[in-house]
């Protein structure tokens, strides 16, 4: 389905290929992983973490749908600059200020593509000593080889596509639209 008129005010004009997960499916699904969350994580400090920028908007659905005390902290990391395909190189932004070790640490990520960015942190948290550490991401490509850590909470199975649009980018843009849309 194409993006309407008022969908490509929202873009900029610029031409959407097609919606993915439209925002209905995307909020149910959030519902979903709240509750599962809710389920694994009986007892013990839980801190979200959330891999900034891309994880935001997903983030903040999250974790209001997950029903137990939990703590929020943040990572920046880069390695798409304005390009659609990552560069390989991966650069730590921020790093959260929150004591990890001994904690369960839920790291969201928006997407799982190269693996190469959460290779990285997954070997930077664990050294910090965590009671566990496991991985939500909103969209799994499948693409990535040789991940330290495979997502234990996914929402969807996501073309091998640049999409953009739930807090995903492409130089910025598109952040802000209510689902998940095609860019190439």
């Amino acid at each position: 389905m194409l993006p309407s008129t008022a969908q490509l005010r929202q873009t900029g004009g610029r031409e959407l290929k097609r919606i993915v997960f439209d925002e209905e499916t995307i909020a149910e699904r959030v519902r979903e992983l709240g509750r599962e969350i809710t389920d694994a994580y009986p007892d013990g400090d839980l801190l979200v973490l959330g891999l900034l920028k891309g994880s935001f908007i997903f983030l903040s659905d999250l974790v209001r749908r997950i029903e137990r005390p939990l703590q929020v902290d943040f990572l920046v990391a880069s390695s798409y600059g304005e390009g659609t395909v990552s560069s390989g190189n991966v650069r730590l932004v921020y790093d959260p200020e929150t004591e990890l070790e001994g904690k369960h640490i839920l790291l969201v990520e928006d997407i799982i593509d190269t693996g190469k960015t959460l290779n990285k942190l997954v070997g930077l948290l664990r050294e910090r000593r965590p009671r566990s550490l496991e991985i939500c991401a909103l969209l799994h490509k499948h693409v990535a080889k040789h991940l330290e850590l495979e997502a234990k909470f996914l929402g969807f199975d996501a073309p091998t596509l640049f999409l953009v649009g739930y807090g995903l980018d492409h130089a910025e843009n598109f952040r802000h639209l209510p689902y998940i849309a095609s860019l190439t």
